[in-house]
């Protein structure tokens, strides 16, 4: 199933997309929370919204918004996490003073919760008062059970589903700020959706493909398959001394192609347009403001 939330009629709804259909399962303000129900109600949960009866609208007609849950949960990140990546980065003189290339331990931050948009929203570039602007197209993994101490063997019982993700980031602040989180957590620099797709639905999430056109230039092109440390080890890297909760979304890292690794940078400017697609997952297309 894909998970969506969207506005119908002037309000938000809550739903799931069945064929060209958006489906409404429920509408006005218990939307909010309604997707963050189902994650945590788990099969119950998604079979009720199956069997019930609810309005049906055309997809095409409704206005997407960003599937994360509400109230809004961790977004945690991945960085270096694919080879090409991590060498780009490295070569890039960004962290030139780094100890290693390729990372020996998951290198894990957050963005704001403030940072999230939707499908089709405005990434507010002019925000970032470095004129920096990067990409980064990311796999999300979304948590659908209660997580602590989890083993990698027992990590996919522990997800729900999985989410385009794209981490927009202001290089110049993230390099004046050791920590990252004021260069990735700027407001709307979070694009997320179309959906969350189930777990079942995707399959061998290893399997599939990501890649990122901006102004309709093919930038990033990768197989999950490829990532330094698996979604698995991401969990149980995480989870040995944190809790993670249903809801949370884990970003797994960006391959090569960011706009960082170009000489010179080609960092985004006004009027530029992002797309993400990742297989089976949708698209998600934003443009810079």
């Amino acid at each position: 199933m894909k998970l969506i939330t969207f506005e119908m009629d002037g309000e938000m709804a809550a739903g799931f997309v069945d064929g060209t259909d958006a489906v409404a399962c429920v509408t006005g303000v218990e939307a909010q929370r309604a997707v963050l129900s189902v994650i945590e109600g788990g099969d119950a949960a998604l079979a009720a919204w199956q069997t019930a009866e609810h309005n049906r609208v055309p997809l095409k007609d409704v206005r997407l918004l960003a599937p994360i849950p509400e109230p809004l949960r961790d977004i945690f990140c991945v960085g270096k996490n694919y080879y090409a990546h991590a060498a780009e980065f490295h070569n890039s003189g960004f962290d030139s003073s780094a100890k290693e290339q390729v990372p020996s331990h998951p290198v894990v931050f957050t963005k704001a919760t403030t940072s999230v948009c939707g499908p089709g929203d405005v990434v507010r570039g002019s925000l970032d008062p470095t004129d920096s602007v990067d990409y980064e197209g990311e796999l999300g993994v979304v948590i659908g059970k209660r997580c602590f101490g989890v083993s990698k063997a027992d990590a996919y019982d522990h997800v729900f589903g999985y989410v385009i993700v794209n981490d927009v980031t202001s290089r110049e602040l993230q390099k004046q700020h050791n920590q990252w989180v004021i260069g990735k957590g700027i407001d709307t620099f979070c694009p997320m959706g179309p959906w969350i797709a189930t777990s079942d639905e995707v399959g061998d999430v290893t399997a599939l493909e990501l890649v990122t056109e901006i102004n309709g230039e093919e930038r990033q092109r990768v197989t999950v398959s490829d990532l330094i440390f698996d979604i698995p080890t991401l969990i149980e890297t995480m989870s040995r001394t944190m809790t993670l909760l249903p809801g949370d979304i884990i970003a797994t890292g960006t391959p090569v192609g960011v706009g960082i690794g170009f000489s010179p940078p080609k960092y985004l400017r006004s009027g530029d347009h992002m797309k993400v697609s990742i297989t089976g997952l949708g698209v998600l297309e934003n443009e810079i403001g």
